[in-house]
């Protein structure tokens, strides 16, 4: 048994880079979206055309986005949701709800410090990690049963 594993949320801190090497030698195929800031921001204006306005600049882009964020988590069986320190990450807050109104399985990645601003998000999660090394030992017992240590 394998597992598609979309990673959503905060982009400014390698928590996705541990996921995946800590991963390493299980069944796990991962995605997630544009993690290169400036190109996220500005694929739509670079695809689509100029605009003055920096709503209509957000909004293209916000858009083109969310066409690979619907298509990742539709197929994935498992979407990781990281939310991070420094920002704000509304998105996150919409993929989590998105993958929960598809019934995936659904992993929050937070610190403590946001329990209560995310109470109704980790109330849809099947698990609230604090660290990503917690994701990983999540999916290892998912797939092969076996505990840490």
């Amino acid at each position: 048994m394998g597992l598609n594993v979309y990673l959503s949320g905060e982009i400014h801190t390698n928590w996705r880079d541990q996921i995946i090497d800590g991963a390493q030698g299980l069944d796990v195929t991962f995605s997630g979206p544009v993690t290169d800031h400036g190109a996220s921001d500005d694929c739509g204006v670079k695809i689509l055309g100029e605009e003055a306005n920096k709503y209509w600049h957000d909004h293209k882009g916000a858009m083109l986005n969310a066409i690979r964020t619907r298509k990742g988590i539709a197929d994935s069986d498992v979407v990781v949701v990281r939310f991070g320190e420094q920002y704000k990450q509304w998105n996150a807050a919409f993929d989590a709800g998105y993958a929960a109104a598809l019934g995936k399985s659904l992993i929050i990645l937070q610190q403590p410090d946001h329990d209560h601003a995310l109470k109704e998000v980790d109330a849809a999660a099947l698990a609230v990690a604090r660290d990503p090394a917690q994701v990983v030992e999540i999916l290892r017992y998912v797939l092969t049963g076996t505990l840490p240590g």
